[in-house]
C-alpha cells in the first residue's frame, strides 16, 4: 500500500511551528534561493547563478588563460567535476600544498597561487550583486524574523557567499551577530559564537562556506581571518575554505561554525528548514544526519525544487536527488518535500488532500497547487511548492499575523 501525505495536514503543522517564540528555530539557506529573486528587467535574471551556469560562465572567462586550461586537464584526469567552481577552487588549493617550494603536474606554486586569486576575484564580481527592492524573499524571511519578540534568537545558516542576507537585514534593521565582532578588521570570536553570548534578540547568521567581505593574511607567521565591511578586489578571500587544515581551521570560522550547525540541531526540539540545497555535499550531510541521530526530539525539513522524478529525455525519468531520497528514508527525523511528493518519517509517498479541509483553511489552500489530468475516476494532484525560496517566503509572510495570534491564545 502506498503511503500518501495529506497536504493540507504538514501545512498546519509547518505554520504552528514556525509560529513559536520559545522555540529553537532555524533556516539553512543554500545555492537555489538567490534564483527566487525577480527582476524588473527579466534579461538579468537570475541576480545571481547556480553553481553550474557560475562555473560555465568563469570557465569562459578565464579560458585565455593556459594555466587554468592546464588546471581544468589535471581536474577530468583525476575524476573531480570540472563544472563544479567549488570542486575546482578546492582542488587548486589541494595541489598548492603539495607543490610548495615547486611544482606539481607542470604548474607552479606562483602558478597556483595566481589561478586561486583569479579564480576568486572573478567569484567575488559575479555574485557583489546588490538586492533589487525591499521586497525580495530575503526581506520576507527578516520582516518573520522580526515580527515576535522571541524567547530564543533565530539561527540562519548558509553556504553562500553573497551578501544578500546582510543587506535584506540591515535595510530592515535587523540586529545579526555572525561570529565577528570591530568595525575597523572584525575580527572571529569563537568565545561568543560557542558560548552564545550574543544578545537573545539578535538574529544568528552563520556563513559556513565562507563570504566574499572575509579575508585571511599571514601576521607574524600566523594565519589569521578577518571581516571588511567593504568588498576588496585585491585581497585574499576566504571564499569555500574546505582546504584549510585542521589545525589551522579550528579557531577558524569555517570548522567552528559547522560544529555550531550540529549544536544547533542538537538542541532540544530544534526545527531546521532548509531551502535551496541538493544533498550534493557529503561533509554537510554528514554534520546534519549524525545531529539528527544523536537527538531524537529535532526535526529537519528539507524543502527541494521540482519533483524527485524528472524527465530524462525519453520515457525514462531519473532521479532528482537521490542522496536525499536515500537519507530521508532511512533517517526518520529529516523530511523531505518536493513539490509533488514527500518523505515523513521515513515514508514516501504524492501528497494527497481533503477538499474539506482544504476549504475550511483559505489561508493555506492557495499554497496547494490542485492539478486534474481531465480523465474521471483520477483523484487531482495536489503540488506544494515551497522548493522555491519565493513561496516559502510568502507564505511566512502570510503567518506573521497567525505567528501573534498563537501567541495570545497562550
Amino acid at each position: 500500500m502506498q503511503h500518501t501525505h495529506t497536504a493540507i495536514r504538514h501545512l498546519r503543522y509547518l505554520r504552528q511551528s514556525l509560529s513559536q517564540d520559545n522555540e529553537s528555530i532555524g533556516f539553512f539557506i543554500a545555492a537555489g534561493c538567490p534564483l527566487s529573486v525577480k527582476m524588473a528587467d527579466a534579461s538579468l535574471w537570475p541576480l545571481i547563478p547556480d553553481v553550474a551556469t557560475l562555473t560555465k560562465h568563469l570557465n569562459q572567462v578565464l579560458s585565455s588563460d593556459k594555466r587554468y586550461s592546464i588546471l581544468l586537464d589535471i581536474v577530468k584526469q583525476s575524476g573531480k567535476n570540472p563544472e563544479n567552481i567549488e570542486h575546482i577552487l578546492s582542488f587548486v588549493r589541494s595541489l598548492l600544498v603539495v607543490a610548495i617550494g615547486g611544482e606539481v603536474r607542470g604548474l607552479t606554486e606562483a602558478d597556483l597561487k595566481a589561478l586561486e586569486k583569479n579564480i576568486c576575484a572573478e567569484i567575488v564580481k559575479k555574485i557583489d550583486v546588490s538586492l533589487p527592492d525591499d521586497n525580495t524573499p530575503y526581506h520576507r524571511l527578516g520582516n518573520w524574523i522580526k515580527s515576535i519578540d522571541r524567547k530564543v534568537a533565530v539561527e540562519v545558516f548558509t553556504t553562500n557567499y553573497d551578501l544578500l542576507l546582510e543587506q535584506a537585514l540591515e535595510t530592515l534593521e535587523i540586529p545579526y551577530f555572525d561570529g565577528f565582532v570591530g568595525s575597523r578588521r572584525s575580527f572571529f570570536d569563537l568565545r561568543a559564537v560557542e558560548d552564545g553570548l550574543a544578545p537573545r534578540h539578535w538574529t544568528r547568521l552563520w556563513k559556513i562556506h565562507g563570504s566574499i567581505n572575509w579575508y585571511q593574511e599571514t601576521i607574524n607567521d600566523q594565519k589569521k581571518v578577518y571581516r571588511s565591511s567593504e568588498v576588496k578586489s585585491d585581497a585574499s578571500h576566504l571564499i569555500y575554505p574546505s582546504h584549510l587544515k585542521y589545525e589551522e581551521s579550528r579557531k577558524m570560522p569555517y570548522l567552528a561554525l559547522i560544529d555550531q550547525l550540529t549544536r544547533f540541531i542538537r538542541k532540544k526540539s530544534s526545527f531546521l528548514i532548509i531551502s535551496g540545497y541538493s544533498f550534493s555535499d557529503e561533509h554537510l550531510n554528514d554534520a546534519i544526519v549524525n545531529a539528527l541521530k544523536a537527538n531524537p526530539t529535532a526535526m529537519v525539513l528539507a524543502l527541494l525544487h521540482g519533483s524527485f522524478n524528472r524527465p530524462n529525455g525519453s520515457d525514462a525519468e531519473i532521479e532528482a536527488y537521490p542522496k536525499a531520497y536515500i537519507l530521508a528514508r532511512n533517517q526518520h527525523n529529516l523530511n523531505i518535500w518536493t513539490d509533488d511528493c514527500a518523505i515523513i518519517g521515513t515514508n514516501a509517498g504524492p501528497w494527497t488532500g481533503i477538499t474539506e479541509q482544504e476549504e475550511d483553511d483559505a489561508d493555506l489552500r492557495h499554497f496547494i497547487e490542485v492539478i486534474s489530468d481531465g480523465s474521471s475516476g483520477h483523484s487531482p494532484k495536489r503540488h506544494v511548492k515551497f522548493g522555491d525560496f519565493g513561496v516559502l517566503t510568502n507564505f511566512l509572510k502570510q503567518i506573521i499575523g497567525t505567528s501573534k495570534e498563537v501567541l495570545n491564545a497562550k
